[in-house]
């Protein structure tokens, strides 16, 4: 890294340039190029104002449903296959307050189905705290599974994440077959529940590679002026492989183009069902 600075820091070429967005674009591929890792971004943005974190305010309930409906996408395929598209994992502090919802307006209707598909394709958005809550409704309670660790770099604390004991609702359980849907846009929180999923041998990933993000950005202004550094600051270790789906991505069970990835999983979940009684007629 040394040499890669020094060698940076002989070319003067840079110094022409008198766009600041051309300019942050050049300094950002040089970056990216220098520590192989496409996620740290460098960026112009005069008037750039920090985000807040959004508090979760009071909505009537019929507001609430309107919003679920719009986020989670339901239904029944034929077969009795439970398809479920999500869009944004939310937080243990919207889950609880939305909690009776997802229960009436989503999770009661896939519970009797006899298997699932998680459509993450399109899923770019989502809370850490959301991660525990979907995987453990597809494992059992007991005994509690140490699903992911987190190391956030700006506290230097590592967080471990565990399946739930009790859930509002009912387990999906495990003898049930879930296919779990991903893309190249499948982004960030939606990659560690599909990385945790697949390494639990709970889910099959059928789709494409998905981006290889993180788990948390922060944006960092440059001195006294309006260039700003965007950097990972928390790293997902998966307690299974010991490894993590950032900068790579998490690999298909099945490599399928992303719109044909619905149809491939179908098929798998159908010809699962015809298994029994094929090995049946076969004995």
């Amino acid at each position: 890294l040394e040499e890669a600075i020094d060698a940076a820091s002989s070319n003067t070429e840079i110094l022409s340039i008198s766009d600041p967005t051309v300019l942050a674009g050049v300094v950002a591929d040089g970056v990216q190029k220098t520590i192989g890792d496409s996620r740290v971004k460098v960026t112009y943005e005069p008037g750039f104002v920090p985000a807040v974190p959004p508090t979760t305010p009071d909505i009537p309930p019929e507001h609430l449903a309107a919003v679920i409906k719009a986020t989670v996408k339901v239904e029944i395929l034929d077969g009795n296959i439970g398809y479920l598209k999500i869009q944004h994992i939310i937080g243990e502090e919207m889950a609880q307050k939305v909690g009776p919802l997802l229960l009436e307006y989503i999770w009661d209707k896939v519970l009797p189905t006899s298997g699932m598909i998680l459509d993450f394709r399109n899923a770019i958005s989502g809370e850490l705290s959301g991660i525990p809550y979907i995987v453990s409704y597809y494992t059992d309670p007991e005994p509690l599974i140490h699903i992911d660790s987190v190391y956030d770099r700006t506290s230097d604390l590592t967080i471990e994440l565990w399946s739930m004991p009790t859930l509002l609702g009912k387990r999906y359980g495990t003898s049930k077959p879930l296919v779990l849907l991903t893309s190249k846009d499948t982004l960030g929180v939606a990659e560690d529940v599909a990385y945790c999923l697949k390494h639990l041998k709970r889910a099959t990933i059928v789709g494409e590679k998905t981006a290889g993000g993180t788990m948390k950005m922060d944006k960092i202004k440059v001195g006294d002026t309006d260039f700003y550094v965007s950097v990972p600051v928390a790293k997902s270790i998966n307690p299974i492989t010991g490894k993590s789906w950032e900068i790579t991505g998490v690999a298909p069970d099945v490599e399928v183009a992303a719109e044909d990835a619905l149809d491939a999983a179908i098929a798998i979940i159908n010809l699962r069902a015809e298994i029994p009684g094929l090995v049946q007629a076969a004995a």
